[in-house]
């Protein structure tokens, strides 16, 4: 295997694998099932506390 082959399988693969595993994230954080915790995640920040995090 030459090395400009081995580069262009590497580019190439390593391209399609970084949008596979986006599209898989993206996936994982949208599902409907996920809703309550993303939902009770976005609360979580705007709950009033009146002392500092310990």
């Amino acid at each position: 295997m030459s090395h400009d082959l081995a580069l262009l399988l590497a580019k190439s693969f390593g391209l399609f694998y970084l949008i596979v595993f986006s599209v898989l994230i993206v996936l994982h954080t949208y599902r409907p099932s996920r809703k309550a915790q993303l939902d009770q995640a976005a609360r979580a920040i705007l709950n009033a506390e009146d002392r500092p995090c310990p």
